[in-house]
């Protein structure tokens, strides 16, 4: 077994022994939502410089732009204020794959799993991946207005953060 159960709900005893944010709002103190991959080297609130409870953080394999992913943002726009959607996609990614879902279906069977059907959203390069999700965020219409969207890359080697340029015309709000 990785990691015992016991020993992480001893490690939540401690940390709650000085927790205080108990009574923080529901919404994000700063109107932001960033969607992240769920790589362990990436802690999306050190990254940017902000604190617990400044943004909402969604994180997916790749960060990439899925269904749920929407849902998410629809809930994070409309009902608790976020006017950012940071896409932050970054470097060494296990899903960059020239060789597309066959190659990383591959690769998850020679670990000893199963892939097979499903849509595992790899991308030929992270630059490729972020300008694709920056488009199908600014291509959803059921978001307020006003919702910025912003794609960047995080490498994971020197920990500094740059965007992506703007998609082509016609993708913006």
């Amino acid at each position: 077994m990785p990691e015992d159960l016991a020993q992480l709900l001893e490690a939540n005893r401690r940390a709650a022994v000085g927790f205080d944010r108990g009574e923080q709002r529901r919404r994000p103190a700063r109107p932001i939502a960033v969607l992240t991959c769920l790589d362990g080297r990436i802690d999306p609130l050190a990254m940017l410089g902000l604190a617990p409870g400044d943004a909402n953080i969604l994180r997916n394999a790749g960060a990439r732009v899925t269904d749920d992913i929407i849902r998410s943002l629809l809930v994070s726009g409309w009902l608790l204020g976020t006017r950012l959607f940071l896409v932050v996609h970054h470097t060494d990614c296990g899903l960059e794959s020239p060789g597309g879902d066959e190659e990383v279906r591959t690769a998850i069977a020679a670990a000893g799993g199963d892939a097979a059907g499903v849509d595992l959203a790899s991308f030929p390069s992270v630059e490729v991946a972020v300008a694709q999700d920056v488009a199908r965020l600014l291509a959803e219409a059921r978001f307020p207005a006003d919702i910025e969207v912003r794609g960047c890359v995080y490498d994971v080697r020197t920990g500094l953060i740059r965007e992506v340029p703007e998609p082509p015309a016609g993708l913006s709000r």
